[in-house]
């Protein structure tokens, strides 16, 4: 289900399940003063996300691929888009507010960084 592309940056950054931590200065939805501590999925977790789980069922077909979900208590799981290719946004979207396909974006969906790449920059742990 993870494009190459994420595959191949997931590997060379050393981050499959690996928590990160997202400081609220990088964070561009501005969601936490504190920032907000993110864990990498495996294929398997990104597969059961995306097809078990909302918003990833109510998002897949928007091309939104599910990669992290929080550990900071809100839930909500943090996806690519696998129609912006290589070194694309990375976003946030609200588990309390897709529930099927028929979603509104400005409500269900943040991005938080430019380019997931920029993951490297944090502490991982």
């Amino acid at each position: 289900m993870l494009p190459k592309y994420w595959k191949d940056f997931i590997d060379s950054a050393e981050i499959e399940k690996k928590e990160i931590h997202i400081p609220a200065s990088a964070d561009l939805s501005e969601i936490d003063d504190e920032g907000v501590d993110i864990y990498i999925f495996n294929d398997a977790m990104s597969e059961d996300e995306a097809n078990n789980c909302y918003p990833g069922i109510g998002v897949k077909s928007s091309g939104y691929i599910p990669v992290a979900g929080c550990q900071s208590g809100t839930g909500d799981p943090y996806f690519i888009n696998i129609n912006e290719g290589d070194g694309g946004t990375f976003y946030r979207i609200y588990h309390d507010e897709v529930f099927d396909e028929n979603y509104d974006v400005k409500r269900a969906i943040d991005k938080v960084l430019n380019s997931y790449e920029e993951l490297r920059k944090f502490k991982i742990t």
